[in-house]
This record gives structure tokens, C-alpha cells and sequence, in this order.
């Protein structure tokens, strides 16, 4: 494929003013790997973290981003289509390889996941990262029905995934949210805190 992207490309570390909007070409897809169409993504603190240097792994020049949503666009699976919706987070993904800040980005066949979603890609794009951090909390802390729940940080994108995940499962059970601000007090008790 000899068409170009635009990306964001960070070639030094610092603040966001390194980041360089740049026309690249689109990657071809290899054994093992799908190309993908980058509908949305997240933003997260690991990738400020490496933007600013603070990944010793990571080389620049590097297109960052550690989640995405997106269509496929070629595959190497044979269980995907061209077209499908799908999800893809982590695995080095913006690190070891090139991320999620372009228009398209090769990704391991692994770290691909379809979905099925009427969601706006917009709203779909909040999901990925947030959503796995949350679940793996829910699945760890093994709650039961009947449990008082804790959660710190509550009016976060994480903190807000969680209450959803364990209202879902046990609706009955006490979820009480923190906050570092008296100010969110409203809106913890709107969101269901």
C-alpha cells in the first residue's frame, strides 16, 4: 500500500508542543498483524508519561497511543473482515511499535478485538483502556453480593467504568466514590454514588 496518513509523530521528548503532524506512509500489513482505520482513541496518563521521556524502552521517533477504536482495513486473521468494527489496547502498542495517533496503525493480530456497537466512535473510543483497568479491579476484588464498595478517584473515567460494572452485576450492593474536591459532591450523587 503506497498511500499516505497523517500522525502525529513525537522525534524528541517533552511537552505536547513536540508533538509534529506529519504525512507518513500507510503501513503494509504483515504475517500476523491487521492493518486498522483509526476511528477514535483515548488519551492516558502512561502516554503523557512517555511523551515526556519517562518510558526508558520507548525510541523516538514514535507515533504514541496505547488504545484505539477503528474498521479493519487488511487482516492476516481469518476470523476478521474488512470493515469490522473492533477495539485493540496495550501490548506495547505506541511503545515497542507505532500507536494509535494516525489515521491507520499496524497492529498485532492478538491485540485486536471485534465488537459489536451501535456507539458513536466517539463515545466507543472512551471505552477500551477505562473499561479493562475497571474490569480487571471488578475481577480481582471478587464482589459479592451484599458488599460495601469503595472507590477512590469516583468522577474518573475508571471510577465511573467501575460503579457501571458492579451496578450491572449486583444493583443492590453500596457503592460509596471519594473525590479530592468537595466541589464534585453534586455530581457523585447524580452519577449514582
Amino acid at each position: 500500500m503506497n498511500q499516505k496518513m497523517k500522525a502525529m509523530v513525537i522525534y524528541d521528548p517533552g511537552g505536547p508542543e513536540k508533538f509534529v503532524l506529519e504525512e507518513r506512509a500507510i503501513p503494509n500489513v504483515k504475517a500476523g498483524w491487521t492493518l486498522v482505520k483509526i476511528k477514535g482513541f483515548g488519551i492516558n496518563h502512561s502516554e503523557i508519561v512517555t511523551r515526556k521521556g519517562l518510558s526508558p524502552t520507548v525510541q523516538f521517533p514514535r507515533i504514541l497511543g496505547i488504545e484505539c477504536v477503528g474498521q479493519v482495513v487488511e487482516t492476516t486473521r481469518r476470523d476478521l473482515q474488512e470493515g469490522q468494527k473492533i477495539v485493540s489496547i496495550m501490548g506495547e502498542m505506541g511503545r515497542a511499535f507505532d500507536g494509535s495517533y494516525a489515521e491507520y496503525a499496524l497492529l498485532p493480530n492478538e491485540q485486536i478485538y471485534p465488537v459489536d456497537s451501535q456507539l458513536p466512535w466517539s463515545e466507543l473510543a472512551t471505552v477500551p483502556e477505562t473499561y479493562y483497568t475497571a474490569f480487571g479491579s471488578f475481577k480481582n476484588l471478587q464482589i459479592k453480593e451484599g458488599d460495601s464498595i469503595l472507590v477512590r478517584a469516583a468522577t474518573s473515567g475508571v471510577g465511573l467504568a467501575f460503579l457501571k460494572l458492579v451496578k450491572a452485576q449486583f444493583p443492590q450492593n453500596r457503592v460509596v466514590g471519594t473525590v479530592r474536591s468537595l466541589a464534585k459532591k453534586d455530581l457523585l450523587q447524580y452519577l449514582g454514588f
